[in-house]
């Protein structure tokens, strides 16, 4: 066996090719194969940086790595559908022709028989039988759909070079009997797929963690005392909240359960505007917070009733709180084992 060198991978493969009778396969065949001639000429690969592979109704194209990926990319996205229309609208039923193509990288051996062997080569021809691919071929009106590989998107189109459009391709995670694959599909992905990955164009950059906010994830804020989760109006949302003392309080209680506010503790304006008192809230005049602190900001005592609040348990004397103190216990939301 030679040793594996490194090789972009070009699959192309047709479409129900074993539906059709022997005459219309032949043809077909004869199809494919101008097709990928006319693409490859177009990208700029000669025959001579290139070797292929028959698999009868799909043809497999190892291409030297010093050919510009870039170029066969663009090419794959213009010329295939280009030639596709053009065949096809003269095409009688039974002679259509429709593809599912996959571009990736790797090291390729050649065995003493002429075989191909790589574990990469493997992986390129499992994201082309993958289920996924050809759901999205069903739904292509130019009858071509286009997978490439991680590394592919990484190293090409992440780039958005002119002809090879980013926004484009969608992550995706496919089905293989090997488990799943993590590859980028050009064009939108089948309606009610869910191996959907992060979204458009976002990869992580070499490099990096990778490590990001989730969608729609609200902002957080830093205190003194530590690190609290807060929605977008500033109140408590259920994660972390830090104590007096810097240490950390679990905040996971539910929004709607009802909690005790025990009398003479305070609360800022801000996070007592969620509050449903069962008695209307009162102001302390002057500002004044018991045991003679001066917050910034109004403060409201409750002295009676049940006021509800969504959020966090908060526990010893705060301080920085929306800009104002808390002195004493208070508790937001219900905790196990309470009545909600």
């Amino acid at each position: 066996m030679t040793d594996p060198l490194s090789r972009t991978i070009l699959l192309l493969d047709i479409e129900k090719y074993s539906d059709r009778d022997d005459v219309a396969q032949a043809m077909l065949r004869r199809k494919l194969y101008d097709i990928a001639d006319r693409t490859l000429e177009a990208a700029g690969i000669a025959e001579t940086l290139r070797s292929r592979a028959d698999r009868g109704d799909s043809v497999m194209e190892l291409i030297d790595a010093g050919a510009s990926v870039r170029s066969l990319l663009r090419a794959l996205l213009t010329e295939v559908p280009a030639q596709l229309h053009a065949y096809n609208r003269m095409a009688s039923s039974t002679a259509q022709i429709r593809l599912r193509g996959v571009v990736a990288g790797g090291y390729v051996a050649v065995d003493e028989h002429g075989g191909w062997v790589g574990s990469d080569l493997n992986h390129a021809c499992r994201l082309l039988d993958a289920q996924l691919l050809r759901e999205a071929l069903r739904s292509r009106p130019d009858g071509f759909a286009l997978c490439v590989s991680e590394g592919v998107h990484a190293g090409i189109v992440r780039h958005d070079h002119p002809g090879v459009p980013a926004a484009d391709f969608r992550p995706v995670t496919l089905d293989s009997k090997n488990g799943p694959l993590r590859a980028w599909l050009h064009g939108p992905v089948p309606d009610g797929d869910d191996h959907c990955g992060t979204g458009a164009g976002e990869t992580p950059v070499p490099g990096a963690s990778g490590d990001g906010p989730a969608p729609g994830s609200r902002p957080r804020t830093e205190t003194a005392a530590g690190t609290t989760a807060t929605t977008a109006d500033g109140t408590a949302a259920g994660g972390t909240t830090a104590t007096a003392d810097g240490s950390a309080a679990d905040g996971r209680a539910d929004a709607d359960a009802a909690g005790p506010v025990r009398q003479g503790t305070t609360a800022s304006a801000q996070t007592a505007q969620a509050a449903q008192p069962a008695q209307p809230a009162q102001t302390v005049p002057g500002g004044a917070a018991p045991g003679g602190h001066a917050p910034a900001g109004p403060v409201f005592h409750f002295t009676g009733g049940a006021p509800r609040f969504g959020g966090s348990l908060v526990a010893g004397d705060q301080h920085g709180v929306s800009g104002g103190q808390v002195t004493g216990d208070v508790r937001l939301g219900g905790s196990a084992g309470e009545d909600a």
